[in-house]
């Protein structure tokens, strides 16, 4: 059975507002962290990754105008696509998130709708699952094509957190990258986009997802009474691989949606010893939130369009990509991705 592939790319992000110039920027380690109005706890401003757009939206405003700019792009970039023929999975954040807007779940996907001035297939959906939400609506979206209900499937993820109550409630937890805590994230927002579907006719490289894996991390991020194994990761891993046929060994570099708590660190390094079998001489770890903050749910599609970046582009670490995922809940979610000529089904 043919592989489900990458066609088109969509993003906005702090350090572009297209998928090209963030691109770029992150192949660079170009930044652009600034002081918020936010002071924190030890009377420092906050630093942030913010959006830039053309106007200071804020709240769901600024998401809707995000999500239906990366998702209009990622439209344009595939010729002939057809909206009305293709279901949009739209990831969220967690419905536990500290300060996240009510009724994102219910009304957001249909006001991206209005903005864009189309309707979408009706088997569009929306996935609260923060991280992880791309790598979901991934599986999700193989499902619908393998099955011949949709030639194309989009996947998206849009989200911020730089409300209040969201900042205030992780510099409380100690999870925010402060004048007081060195070990923390730099808070972010942005959307990205991915058009999906099988392979075209021809003979030029795809960015194929060769193998997927899901995996639960019961020792999270904020647990203080279980010792990290990465068992949630190296499930994950694990699947994916052995979907793949290949060993990890194969896999060329990492992208990964870690934003500078030592805890994620950590846990890469331990499914790495534990799955890794032969010796590599290197396997580099690339991060974008060092560019685009903490960007919660758009952070899946934002490596997705990072890796497909870099092999039509040429200047990534090799054409298999291992992509892997964590929300703070414990669910971890791996994606094997390759550039290469698709197989005939």
């Amino acid at each position: 059975m043919a592989a489900v592939c990458i066609l088109g790319s969509g993003m906005v992000s702090a350090v572009g507002l297209d998928a090209p110039s963030s691109c770029a920027a992150i192949r660079g380690a170009l930044d652009n962290f600034r002081e918020t109005r936010f002071i924190d706890q030890g009377g420092e401003w906050l630093i942030a990754a913010g959006v830039p757009l053309e106007q200071p939206w804020r709240g769901r405003a600024k998401l809707v105008r995000m999500a239906a700019r990366a998702i209009g792009e990622a439209l344009r970039s595939v010729p002939g696509s057809d909206p009305p023929a293709i279901p949009l999975l739209l990831g969220l954040a967690e419905s536990e998130r500290p300060g996240r807007l009510e009724g994102l779940d219910a009304s957001l996907l249909h006001d991206i709708e209005r903005a864009l001035g189309l309707r979408f297939h009706p088997d569009s959906a929306v996935i609260p699952r923060g991280r992880v939400s791309g790598a979901v609506a991934l599986l999700n979206a193989r499902t619908l094509i393998r099955r011949g209900a949709h030639r194309q499937v989009l996947i998206a993820g849009v989200d911020s957190l730089l409300y209040g109550p969201t900042l205030a409630a992780f510099e409380a937890r100690e999870r925010l990258l402060t004048s007081l805590n060195s070990n923390g994230f730099i808070p972010g927002e942005g959307a990205a986009a991915v058009l999906v579907g099988a392979p075209p006719a021809g003979e030029e490289p795809q960015l194929a997802c060769l193998g997927l894996g899901f995996g639960v991390e019961n020792a999270t991020v904020e647990s203080e009474d279980r010792p990290l194994r990465a068992e949630g990761l190296t499930n994950a891993l694990r699947a994916a691989l052995a979907e793949a046929g290949v060993g990890l060994e194969r896999l060329d570099y990492r992208l990964t949606d870690i934003s500078g708590e030592q805890y994620y660190f950590k846990e890469a390094a331990l499914a790495l010893s534990r799955t890794l079998r032969v010796r590599k001489e290197q396997f580099p770890l690339r991060h974008p939130a060092d560019c685009i903050g903490e960007c919660g749910a758009a952070i899946g599609p934002a490596l997705f369009a990072v890796a497909l970046a870099a092999c039509r582009k040429g200047y990534g670490d090799g054409p298999n990509i291992l992509c892997h995922l964590g929300n703070d809940a414990g669910q971890r979610a791996v994606a094997l991705l390759g550039y290469q000529i698709p197989r005939a089904a």
